[in-house]
């Protein structure tokens, strides 16, 4: 396979970077208008699971941007290819309500180790699958791991 162009990384870049800044602002409407009509998109573990299309998609960040404030992201690194982008980043920031990620009753300051697969069709994100270090947010809300 041959490796991609760096004008192609940098316009995959600037998809990816836009939709996290709408995400950042907890702009519903701006998170929407990055993604293909028929985007599939899945944040594990959800409350919510796999979900499809802009309504049940505004239905999801509707729930989530209540749940997490102040929020600062360190990029870790990002894979490339043809049509993906693998993203794995740290959030940092106030839980507010820990249902959204099934951690009924817990709140207070996290690190949100995440992974993120985009898929990219037509200059929008058509897939989003979102991977959470689940038991770190539990040791850093003070939950009890088995």
């Amino acid at each position: 396979m041959a490796a991609l162009a760096q004008e192609q990384m940098d316009t995959m870049d600037a998809i990816v970077n836009q939709h996290f800044v709408y995400e950042a602002n907890d702009d519903v409407e701006g998170v929407l208008s990055s993604l293909t009509d028929d985007a599939d998109h899945e944040v594990i573990p959800s409350p919510m699971g796999p979900i499809r299309g802009h309504e049940d998609i505004r239905a999801y960040y509707e729930m989530l941007f209540p749940c997490l404030r102040d929020g600062t992201v360190t990029p870790v690194r990002r894979l490339y290819g043809e049509d993906f982008i693998v993203d794995e980043s740290i959030w940092r920031g106030e839980l507010a309500d820990g249902h959204v990620l099934l951690i009924d009753g817990k709140a207070g300051p996290i690190d949100l180790r995440l992974l993120h697969i985009f898929n990219l069709r037509d200059g929008k994100i058509s897939g989003e699958q979102v991977w959470v270090d689940l038991a770190l947010v539990q040791r850093n809300l003070g939950c009890t791991i088995a």
